[in-house]
């Protein structure tokens, strides 16, 4: 089985796996890789492992060398280098008038090109503007779009949580994210609520929702009959689907009370289109009017898209 390491670059959060070789490198290192893009310098992120052959997505590359005295003080010329950069670009924007904003610029590590990333609504037509940044700066110059959830990927920053940004720490891809999931987890849809500092939806609505999912299978619905193995009658009001409970209203004493999914014996779901107790759906439906009703007009935009990528998702999520 090869052996390998998970190296980042530039610690934002996505990694990738290189072959070692015969080189005792440790987390935290600083290590020579050679890339598509050309030389680089990365951080070790994970001890050497051996891994089956069947996952390893692609012919590994093996480390060049461990970062020496001479790499590190090149990579803080770079650094200094990719700071000038970006106040030139801006200049550079300003001056050619480009409806743009810059965000981050990034030297190859030998020098060979300097990347300027940069967000915009539409396509922009920048030739001219590489062409300048090209004469100004004597090397290779690539102009990349990016996406706003890549952006506070590279600018980084602080959820709701109180903790960095899951972009910035960890996930390795920025998957798609369905308003359906906060649906499926009883949580608010509101947008100022379930949105990151991107303004998309936030990542951490993914991690949860499969086992959420899986609980909803299994639960009666709200405003369900049930029967308890205890021989109690009552009505779902309720689901808890982190102690995997229920809270039922007992028919004929009124009284409330929880009780795990697994002691109900007999379930009866409401009938469709017969009279029923209103469903977390419905209410969702109402919350959606009432924050559409008191949003402001920019918040008002947002919950449409929301709600569009949800139509676009609902097929998906069916299955």
């Amino acid at each position: 089985m090869p052996t390998v390491i998970e190296v980042a670059f530039r610690r934002r959060g996505k990694t990738y796996s290189f072959n070692p070789g015969k080189l005792a490198l440790a987390v935290g290192d600083q290590v020579i890789l050679k890339t598509t893009e050309g030389m680089e310098i990365g951080e070790i992120t994970s001890s050497a492992r051996e891994v089956e052959e069947e996952k390893v997505k692609r012919p590994l590359k093996k480390v060049v060398r461990k970062a020496n005295v001479d790499d590190l003080e090149r990579a803080a010329r770079n650094s200094a280098k990719e700071d000038e950069a970006f106040h030139v670009g801006e200049e550079k924007i300003a001056e050619h008038k480009l409806p743009m904003k810059l965000v981050r610029v990034e030297q190859i590590f030998d020098g060979s090109k300097m990347a300027f990333y940069f967000t915009a609504e539409n396509r922009v037509d920048f030739r001219e503007l590489v062409k300048d940044l090209a004469s100004h700066f004597k090397t290779r110059i690539e102009l990349r779009q990016i996406g706003v959830r890549d952006k506070a990927r590279m600018i980084g920053g602080m959820g709701i949580c109180g903790k960095d940004l899951c972009c910035t720490m960890f996930l390795s891809d920025l998957n798609p994210i369905s308003i359906r999931m906060a649906k499926e987890q009883f949580l608010p849809l509101n947008p100022q609520k379930i949105s990151g500092v991107c303004g998309r939806l936030m990542c951490c609505l993914r991690y949860e929702f499969e086992a959420y999912k899986d609980f909803r299978k299994r639960a009666p619905k709200r405003g369900a009959c049930v029967e308890t193995c205890n021989g109690h009658k009552g009505c779902v009001l309720d689901m808890n689907a982190v102690k995997e409970r229920v809270r039922i209203q007992e028919d004929e004493t009124g009284k409330r009370f929880e009780i795990d999914i697994k002691d109900i014996t007999k379930t009866v779901n409401p009938k469709k289109g017969g009279r029923r107790k209103e469903t977390k759906e419905t209410e969702q439906k109402k919350e959606i009017k009432e924050v559409k009703d008191k949003a402001a007009p920019a918040e008002k935009e947002e919950i449409k898209e929301m709600l569009a990528e949800d139509e676009a998702t609902s097929e998906e999520s069916k299955e």
